[in-house]
């Protein structure tokens, strides 16, 4: 572990996470993992080795399914209400061990450990939420257009679903999925991402012993490691109804079809291209930190990240110098210093990948503002710290018509009606997260409406980053159409059964058919 790291307690965070030997680079000893070749996690802060995992092999998949399988009909038996006292358990664990796990979750990742803890309270928050709706999953009944015949809906567990998580969060997105399945009487499978992979591990650590504590198979929550090679294995897999799965649009595409192909559901969140309307009544005090907090938090590497300012030409000026203003405030460094606004990019690959963006945007004719780079000296020794870089662009440039997972941000105008800013939002292949700064009622319920944004999130004087889970979270387009997290985004777990019953003495047939014998 480097000074940097034990400095801010990491070696003692891993140990309450159950994670052992890591001074050494060793594998954690877990019985959840495979017998595969190992999969090594450095840290992007420090560039550290931080621990190893071994990786899943075809037969390790088969016996972590004999488990899934086996645990899945006797949880299905369990009464929602004590499924929903398990996750209250986990959840309240997770209170208890909030701190080490968010330290890990920024150490393995590199965010903020402000949003390291906001990530563990989005799942303590998801399992309250699940807690309660494990009472209400309700079904409803429909009036029958027969004599003395009840019809009725109800819901039943779906199976085993299958878990595809990306880095950049690393703990609250299985988080979303586990405790509304679980809640709805699944079983879990879990392949998080091999570039954060000790966050599953400590995760798994976790409800592996609140299991242990209520006499329940292990099964009930597994994990896999590696590649896309171990995520084929679940995606092809007719074990498994239901797949959701986190990342590229690219990666969405392979899932989505794969799964389809054998009459599967896939719950879907992809990528996102999100942009900010800023009308002439905005208020600066408000435009300015969401706007900033969107495009830099997590380093750009959130899928609700702000990528596009769309400012109107009477104020564009004036927004313009307010948030190159800011962007010179930010400080860029170890994101376990809560000094710190902004961490790392998760890898090298990742740096050469806003590099390129960067260049690209030049090469078609966008403006640099702020220009990016590559930190370099001390405190930035993993090549892994770069500059976040502001460009004046236009939409249609290829380049801003792609997400770029980097902290890059794209300044354009627009002129006239808040309608004109609405079409170049949804000029893009994405439709995740968007928002709007107006202080004029008509623009904003302009933008709330059917004709308005066409994303699955859309807010008003706030920015696109930073749901909360009690609405449902997803997008549209080549978002993917998934939905996550609150409202009803429970039922996608379940399937759908309607039932009619006859309490009477005859059996006369829908739509007045006759049939005498």
């Amino acid at each position: 572990m480097s000074n940097i790291a034990n400095s801010f307690g990491m070696d003692e965070a891993l140990k309450q996470l159950g994670i052992k030997d890591v001074n050494h680079g060793t594998s954690t000893g877990s019985d959840n993992f495979g017998s595969g070749p190992e999969i090594s996690s450095y840290s992007p802060v420090d560039g550290q080795l931080i621990g190893k995992v071994t990786t899943t092999t075809q037969a390790d998949y088969d016996k972590v399914m004999d488990k899934a399988q086996a645990a899945f009909i006797s949880f299905r038996a369990m009464p929602a209400p004590q499924r929903g006292e398990i996750v209250r358990q986990f959840g309240n664990k997770l209170r208890d061990l909030k701190e080490p796990l968010g330290k890990l979750v920024s150490y393995e990742m590199g965010k903020s450990l402000q949003e390291g803890y906001g990530e563990v309270q989005e799942m303590i928050d998801i399992c309250d939420f699940a807690v309660g709706l494990s009472r209400q999953l309700n079904g409803q009944v429909i009036p029958s257009e027969r004599p003395r015949h009840v019809m009725r809906e109800q819901w039943h567990p779906i199976g085993i679903v299958g878990i595809i998580s990306a880095f950049n969060f690393p703990v609250a997105v299985w988080a979303w999925n586990t405790a509304l399945a679980w809640i709805c009487g699944d079983v879990c499978v879990w392949k998080a991402s091999e570039k954060a992979p000790l966050c599953s591990v400590a995760c798994q650590n976790i409800i592996a012993d609140i299991l242990k504590e209520n006499d329940l198979p292990e099964g009930i929550s597994c994990i896999i490691n590696g590649d896309y090679k171990v995520g084929e294995m679940m995606t092809t897999d007719s074990r498994i109804p239901l797949i959701s799965a986190t990342g590229s649009t690219r990666m969405g595409r392979i899932v989505g079809a794969t799964v389809a192909q054998r009459f599967g559901k896939s719950l879907l969140e992809l990528g996102g291209n999100n942009a900010i309307i800023i009308t002439p009544t905005a208020d600066l005090k408000v435009v300015v930190p969401g706007a900033v907090f969107g495009a830099v938090g997590t380093c750009g590497q959130r899928c609700t990240s702000t990528r596009r300012l769309i400012i109107h030409e009477s104020v564009y000026d004036k927004v313009r110098d307010a948030i190159v203003g800011a962007y010179g405030q930010l400080t860029i460094g170890n994101p376990l210093d809560e000094k710190n606004h902004i961490g790392p990019l998760i890898d090298k690959d990742s740096v050469n990948t806003y590099l390129a963006a960067i260049e690209k945007a030049k090469a078609e004719g966008g403006n640099v503002l702020v220009d990016g780079g590559i930190l370099e000296g001390e405190g930035y020794e993993s090549g892994c710290y770069v500059k976040p870089a502001i460009i004046e662009a236009e939409n249609h440039f290829e380049i801003v018509q792609h997400e770029t997972f980097a902290p890059i941000l794209y300044l354009m105008k627009y002129s006239g009606d808040v309608e004109n800013a609405i079409g170049k939002q949804n000029g893009v292949a994405q439709g995740l997260s968007s928002a709007i700064m107006t202080n004029e009622m008509k623009e904003a319920e302009k933008f709330l409406s059917f004709a308005g944004s066409d994303c699955g999130i859309a807010n008003v004087n706030i920015g696109t980053s930073g749901a909360e889970i009690g609405g449902a979270f997803g997008g549209e387009k080549e978002t993917g159409g998934g939905r996550e997290s609150g409202s009803d985004a429970w039922k996608v777990y379940m399937r759908r059964q309607t039932n009619t019953v006859n309490y009477s003495d005859e059996l006369p047939l829908a739509q007045g058919i006759k049939f005498d014998l």
